[in-house]
């Protein structure tokens, strides 16, 4: 009886397991990625941009409807843009729960776990956030001038760009720079009702408390003259036919953004998730 001996030349070449490093490599765009999978997979996602579209196009009918009675000086593309002053909130808290709902369920930890550069988590999310609204913002824009190209007394001058894209543009910029707003704040506050609330405080309350400060006299009117800089005030002048003002409210608004994010982004590299 024979004994078939196998030596190590004779055996079949084992492939040794590739690197980790090498079967997946961590990039932006694939961070950008997992961002975009997460907002387009929340149900509040869908459901927020479906609130500020019936908002907005039934308020934009509602003034088209009436543009007869508001007299020959109305700008028709006003009842494009004057919606925002409502939705403007949706986008704000939308932009808060994407980021608060990953601390209320923990799932910024395994986050902050794959991507430990956490600017990257930050600016991904930023991205992601931004243009969805953008792109979001434009199409219920696109779908209010269709609803109320019948209805309007006069119809929107699209050869004078400064009474119709103009404004427009700048709104979609404008509801852009909420959501970005929110993210923001929730990655300040990380908290669900808190990030809400300072995002409606800011958006909301504080134009109104700011407007108060007119009744006083001269003496705080530099107050109300501020309040011109705030996030909704500086929108409303951007988005205004024939207004002279609109460089300052621009790089207002864009201040705004900027400030938050870099907020966030110092709180979230000092902080625990």
């Amino acid at each position: 009886m024979t004994a078939t001996t196998v030596t190590s030349e004779t055996r079949s070449p084992v492939a040794a397991p590739a690197p980790a490093g090498a079967r997946a490599r961590l990039t932006f765009a694939r961070v950008v990625r997992s961002e975009a999978i997460k907002l387009f997979s929340l149900r509040s996602t869908w459901w927020s941009i479906g609130v500020a579209a019936v908002l907005s196009v039934g308020i934009s009918l509602l003034m088209a409807a009436a543009s007869a009675d508001f007299g020959p000086g109305f700008p028709p593309v006003l009842a494009i843009v004057a919606p925002m002053q409502f939705t403007m909130l949706v986008a704000g808290i939308l932009g808060a729960i994407a980021v608060t709902g990953e601390y209320s369920t923990g799932m910024i930890r395994s986050t902050l776990t794959a991507v430990p550069q956490r600017g990257v988590v930050l600016a991904a999310k930023a991205l992601v956030m931004g243009v969805f609204l953008a792109v979001a913002s434009a199409a219920i824009f696109g779908l209010a001038v269709v609803a109320t190209s019948g209805l309007l007394s006069t119809q929107i001058d699209w050869s004078d760009p400064a009474s119709s894209t103009v404004p427009i543009g700048y709104g979609v910029l404008s509801m852009t720079a909420f959501a970005l707003l929110g993210v923001s704040f929730g990655f300040i506050i990380r908290n669900g009702a808190g990030a809400i609330a300072a995002t409606v405080g800011l958006l909301f309350v504080a134009p109104i408390v700011v407007s108060l400060f007119s009744m006083f006299g001269t003496a705080w009117e530099w107050v109300t003259d501020l309040g011109q800089y705030l996030p909704m005030n500086a929108s409303q002048t951007l988005t205004s036919v024939g207004a002279e003002d609109t460089v300052p409210a621009l790089i207002a608004i864009i201040a705004w953004v900027v400030a938050g994010l870099l907020g966030a982004w110092a709180v979230l590299r000092t902080r625990d998730a």
